[in-house]
């Protein structure tokens, strides 16, 4: 059985939408048509790309730049979409 999440006010919810199951198990890269490459000299580490995106598939490696995990990634387009910088092109898949 799980436990109901409430929070009293707006400033208690994560900063990021949050799965309640396990999103490392939902393996959706064989969905991928397209795919997102990051040009890691536009990129100025915002974080907004691994905030939007809908899969978790984008981790932050040790120099605070974003890295896409293809195995998760289906291709959406939303790290693209919402990228300040213009740093995230969608490619087509070969």
């Amino acid at each position: 059985m799980s436990e109901e999440i409430k929070w009293e006010k707006e400033s208690d919810m994560p900063l990021m939408a949050m799965s309640l199951g396990k999103m490392t198990i939902n393996k959706t890269g064989s969905w991928r048509n397209l795919r997102p490459v990051i040009d890691l000299e536009k990129c100025i580490k915002c974080g907004i790309c691994w905030k939007f995106c809908p899969d978790v598939s984008i981790k932050i490696d040790e120099e605070d730049y974003p890295v896409v995990v293809l195995e998760f990634c289906k291709g959406c387009g939303i790290c693209a979409v919402e990228c300040p910088k213009d740093a995230i092109e969608m490619v087509k898949e070969d």
